[in-house]
């Protein structure tokens, strides 16, 4: 019992060091694990007494509950089965699918990540490139909502900056959760992207078994009380009107829905518009050349630093000027039981046909107050001028007619955003815009459009064309 072992150095280190390793997660890392966590809690709690729309207990659920929970439900199981038959593969290779859509899809949020860096982040780019504001408010709306709802935004697609502005100027309301699709599938950014709780999305995917699991999701996320945000158009507008909503994700959220159920899911419309969109070349060049489908952005490190040095160059010769102003709009809230209720419809009962109906109803009504709350921006408003016009015009007679033009517009109730509340200045800026990027051309003191760029100012145009007479514009 008294004998002696001898062991090499390098034995004795690893079992020294494995030991360490036992002790440390056995004893010290649970401990701090707790303290931390309850120092998380903590602070979420603090946090919740200052949003508007509080972040909810599902949303901080372990990423993995999270998977396993969609993975084992019952009609997510019965959709793998029928899978496996239908592709004559063993079920658990089809298991295994499922498992790689699961993680692909749930979310990992991180209150950290989304208000310490991403809303700061977001900030920081949105006020970099423009002038941010916010149109309609609706503050006490939105206050008013129950905290038993589901809240879910609805915003309209002018841009991929849309994710980050409305992340920005929502930060003071809750924590959102957005339906991403495959262009944030990025080294690096797919990971902070996932921490801020967003899902990614395959928007042309008709695999069944991946549409079950991100409906499934989708739909216990609702349900719990998820605040979300969706975009209803399923993609950038190549010509700047506001296109037909794909109603995919609004049917998962609502398909189930019980008015009984003490959870109300409401609806808060969202307009959002540019006075520059930095992806209107690659946009409207793909809408003339009518490729089909929604338009395609690779990332592409050479045209993102000649981006940045072309810009670097102007800030340094002090011809740099922001992006204009970008400005966000709150309609009122919608909410679903109200809705159910005044159209006489219980989806429940409905077959699946009629409550495709229904929904493409609330659909289509959802985008018509989407479309009215988009702020009326400078830019907009004189292109739509000049291109009505069709003629050289004088300052005196630009300001005549957009000055018309504002008046129409907020007698039928649209936000028109006039910056430092002078009419003057609102149209100076609209036409130094289009002047500086060579959209419309100054001769003897007159502005007329440049018939080489007609198609990108017709795309500003079109961006408050619903709220105009559209049939004016189109007809110029």
């Amino acid at each position: 019992m008294e004998s002696t072992v001898t062991i090499p150095v390098w034995s004795l280190i690893l079992i020294l060091a494995l030991a360490a390793l036992a002790v440390l997660d056995r004893l010290l890392i649970p401990s701090v694990r707790w303290a931390l966590r309850r120092r998380a809690n903590r602070a979420i709690d603090e946090l919740n007494t200052r949003l508007r729309l509080r972040i909810q207990p599902f949303k901080l659920t372990k990423r993995q509950v999270l998977i396993d929970q969609v993975l084992f439900d019952p009609a997510v199981i019965t959709a793998v089965e029928t899978f496996a038959l239908e592709n004559n593969v063993p079920r658990e290779v089809a298991m295994d699918k499922a498992k790689r859509y699961a993680r692909e899809i749930v979310p990992s949020f991180s209150a950290y990540a989304y208000f310490h860096i991403g809303t700061r982040l977001a900030r920081s780019v949105s006020e970099l490139l423009y002038r941010v504001r916010i149109g309609v408010a609706n503050e006490e709306a939105i206050e008013n909502i129950s905290p038993q709802s589901s809240v879910v935004f609805v915003i309209n697609h002018r841009s991929n900056m849309d994710y980050v502005l409305v992340t920005y100027v929502a930060a003071q309301s809750s924590a959102l959760s957005y339906a991403v699709g495959e262009w944030a599938q990025i080294f690096l950014l797919r990971s902070l992207i996932r921490s801020m709780g967003a899902y990614f999305v395959r928007r042309d995917s008709h695999n069944t078994l991946y549409r079950k699991i991100l409906a499934r999701y989708v739909e216990m996320a609702t349900r719990a009380g998820v605040v979300q945000a969706v975009f209803p158009e399923g993609g950038l507008s190549r010509d700047g009107n506001l296109r037909k909503p794909k109603l995919g994700l609004l049917s998962y959220m609502i398909k189930g829905f019980d008015p009984q159920s003490g959870r109300d899911v409401v609806f808060i419309p969202v307009g959002v518009n540019y006075d520059r969109v930095l992806e209107d070349r690659v946009l409207t060049e793909g809408g003339a050349k009518n490729t089909g489908g929604p338009p395609r952005f690779k990332f592409s490190p050479l045209v993102v630093l000649g981006f940045l040095f072309k810009n670097l160059w102007l800030r340094l010769t002090r011809r740099w000027h922001r992006f204009g102003y970008a400005c966000v709009s709150f309609g009122a809230p919608i909410s679903l039981s109200h809705y159910l209720s005044r159209v006489g419809v219980d989806l429940r009962t409905l077959s699946e046909d009629a409550r495709a109906e229904e929904i493409e109803k609330l659909g289509e009504q959802l985008m018509q107050a989407v479309g009215d709350v988009i702020p009326v921006l400078p830019v907009s408003l004189v292109a739509t001028v000049l291109l009505e016009a069709m003629r050289p015009l004088t300052l005196f007679e630009v300001k005549g007619e957009v000055f018309r033009m504002m008046s129409e517009l907020e007698g039928k109730g649209a936000y028109v955003h006039v910056p430092r509340a002078d009419r003057d200045y609102a149209i100076d800026v609209g036409l130094r815009m289009l002047a500086l990027r060579h959209l419309i051309v100054v001769a003897n003191e007159r502005y007329q459009i440049n018939p080489k760029e007609k198609l990108l100012l017709q795309y500003y145009a079109n961006a408050i064309g619903h709220l105009h007479d559209q049939d004016a514009v189109a007809a110029a």
